[in-house]
Parts: structure tokens; sequence; C-alpha cells
């Protein structure tokens, strides 16, 4: 196993009182007199978690901080948060946030095309794929995990009211997330067996995703 990085000691807890301060004033000028802490408190600290997984993940992208608001009426122009995602495929794989209100981890995916969302549905209704689904979710939220992402208010059309995995096929995206906040771990280098641990219990979602629902084969615009 890969061993954790020179100097690495965890995620600092003013990773989580940066996104306090930048909640009460979410401007420019006040990231650039900021930018040193972002970078020694939030980026590289995270960078140097994922540099530890990724014996067993693979490399991972870390968001920019900066928010798209073209089509936005919260002109804030910065994330309230810093996330990482290691891939299996575009915009599948596992995730990691850092916040005001702690650390997240989990995995799954957000769809990058829409052919992926047919493919998922039609995977929940099989029967065998469904079912496997429906055990390896159940199973994840009894060990502390909730399931998360986009859905339809009430049942996909076509499907029917008694589907018996009706709660999944609402799903347009779907991941598997658990909130810590600020365990005391957060600021050691046992985070980095944490975070491994919460990502390997997300393993069989992201497995059973990548392979079912897989990237897409759409081309890019």
């Amino acid at each position: 196993m890969t061993g954790i990085p020179d100097g690495f000691s965890g995620i600092p807890v003013d990773a989580l009182d940066f996104y306090e301060d930048l909640a009460v004033e979410n401007s420019r000028a006040w990231w650039q007199a900021n930018q040193a802490r972002y970078a020694g408190s939030v980026r590289e600290p995270l960078e140097g978690l994922l540099a530890a997984l990724e014996d067993e993940f693979g490399p991972a992208h870390v968001f920019r901080p900066h928010r798209d608001v073209r089509f936005s009426a919260d002109k804030s122009p910065y994330k309230d948060h810093q996330g990482a995602l290691a891939t299996t495929v575009p915009g599948m794989g596992y995730y990691v946030q850092v916040a005001a209100d702690g650390l997240m981890t989990g995995g799954g995916f957000y769809p990058t095309g829409a052919d992926q969302l047919p493919r998922l549905r039609a995977a929940i209704d099989s029967p065998r794929s469904g079912q496997d689904l429906q055990r390896l979710t159940d199973a994840l939220v009894r060990h502390g995990f909730e399931l998360d992402g986009d859905r339809v208010a009430t049942r996909p059309r076509g499907v029917a009211a008694d589907h018996p995995r009706l709660p999944l096929m609402r799903f347009k995206s779907l991941v598997a997330k658990r909130v810590h906040g600020a365990p005391p771990w957060l600021s050691t280098p046992d985070v980095v067996e944490n975070v491994r641990a919460d990502w390997r219990a997300v393993r069989p979602l992201v497995d059973w995703l990548t392979e079912h629902v897989g990237a897409t084969e759409q081309p890019r615009r």
C-alpha cells in the first residue's frame, strides 16, 4: 500500500473555517486575499489525501473552485465546498468533499450524456441486475450511507406505480454518501483509512454502475 505523503497531517480544521468565512464574503477580492490559505488548508491537504488513496482507487480529479454562474441567479463566484472524484468512467466513481459542515465521502454517478439514464432504468427494471442494486443499496443504507441524486417527483413515464423498485427507478443520478462532519480523526493522518473504508464500502455500487450504465457513448459537443 502506498504510504502517506511526507508532511501530510490530515485535513485541518481551518479548511472548514475557510468555507465558513467564504460564506460571509463570497467575492473575488476576498478569495484573492485568501488564496494562500485556500492552498495550504484546503487544496494541498486534499491532494495529499488523494495521493494516499491513489494506489487503490487511481488518480482523482480535484474540481475547480469557481462556480459556473452563466445560467444561475446566484452569482457567487466560488463554490461553498471543495470536491474531488476518482473516476472509473467520466462522471462516475469515488467522491470526497470538504465544506464548512465538514467531510463528506461517497460514490456513484452524475450523467454526462442522455444515453446513460435509459441504461440505468433498464438495469434497475431487469430482475437480476435490479435486485442486485436493491441489495447493495439497502446494505449501504444500513451501514450509515444516504442515497442521493436527482430524481423525478413521482415516477418515470411508463413505469408502473407498483414497480417493486420504484424508489430506485425515480433516480436520474445516483450516489451513496456519508456525512462525517468534523470527527477528531479529520485533522490526523487517520483520515486516509477512514475515507478508504468508505470508498471500499461504496465500491459495489460504483462497480454496478460502471458495468450496467458505463460511460456515455454520445460525442462531446
